[in-house]
C-alpha cells in the first residue's frame, strides 16, 4: 500500500485526482491537505512513497512542499499538477527535486497513463513540457562551472543512444522501438545511467546528455 499525498486547495480537483490516483494506485492511503503548512506537518511526520503537489495556495507555493520531501524524504517522489505552464513556475519546481510535472488541462485519462509510467521508472511530464524542458537545455551553452565541477562519467555507447532518447522526450517504450528493445531493457538502461550520473529526472538528464555533447553528436 502506498502513503500518497495530495496538495490541492480546491475541493472539487482534489475529489477527481483523489479518484484518479486510486484508480492508478488501488489500495493506497490518501493524506490531504489544502495548505502548504498542512502539507508541511504531514510530511514531518508521514513517510510518503508519492506526493502530487499543486504550486498555487492559499499560503505559499508548493515548491517549498516538494523542497521539503527531497530533503526529508529523498525516496518520495513529487509530481506537480497544476496549470502553470510557464518557465517561472515549470524550473523551479524542478530545481527543487520534483520527479514530474503534469498539466491539469490534460484529459485525466493521459494524467492516469502518465502516472502508471512511474511504475518503469518514467518521470511523468505533460508533451508540452517535456519539449519545454529540452528545448530550453538543448538550447543552453555548456555551463562552464558545471563542466569543470563534474568529473567524467563513463557512459557506453547503448547507455549514450538511451540518455539522448530519453532527453529528446521520448517514452520508454517509443525508445524500445527505435532501439529494438523491450520497454523493461529500456527501464533498466535508465536506471543504470540516472545511477551513473547521479540524476533523478529527466530535466536532469537532458542537462547531462548536453554537457557530453550528444544533441550535437546526433
Amino acid at each position: 500500500m502506498k502513503n500518497i499525498l495530495l496538495l490541492e486547495d480546491l475541493p472539487e480537483i482534489r475529489a477527481w485526482l483523489k479518484v484518479l490516483v486510486l484508480q492508478v494506485f488501488p489500495h493506497s492511503h490518501i493524506s490531504e491537505a489544502a495548505r502548504v503548512d498542512d502539507a508541511l506537518r504531514l510530511v514531518s511526520g508521514v513517510k510518503f512513497e508519492l506526493a502530487l503537489i499543486d504550486l498555487g495556495l492559499p499560503d505559499g507555493s508548493g515548491v517549498d512542499v516538494v523542497a521539503a520531501l527531497r530533503e526529508s524524504q529523498p525516496e518520495a517522489q513529487s509530481v506537480v499538477v497544476t496549470i502553470h505552464d510557464d518557465d517561472e513556475h515549470l524550473f523551479p519546481a524542478l530545481q527543487a527535486g520534483a520527479f514530474g510535472y503534469l498539466l491539469k488541462e490534460q484529459a485525466r485519462e493521459l494524467i492516469a497513463e502518465q502516472l502508471k509510467r512511474m511504475s518503469g521508472g518514467e518521470p511523468p511530464l505533460s508533451p508540452s513540457i517535456a519539449r519545454r524542458v529540452i528545448s530550453h537545455f538543448a538550447s543552453q551553452t555548456r555551463p562552464p562551472d558545471l563542466t569543470n565541477a563534474m568529473p567524467h562519467v563513463a557512459l557506453t555507447d547503448r547507455e549514450n543512444e538511451v540518455l539522448l532518447r530519453v532527453a529528446k522526450g521520448f517514452t520508454l517504450p517509443e525508445i524500445g522501438v527505435q532501439l529494438n528493445l523491450s520497454r523493461h531493457t529500456i527501464a533498466d538502461y535508465v536506471k543504470q545511467i540516472y545511477r551513473k550520473l547521479n540524476v533523478s529526472s529527466r530535466a536532469e538528464a537532458a542537462l547531462e546528455a548536453q554537457r557530453l555533447g550528444l544533441f550535437r553528436r546526433a
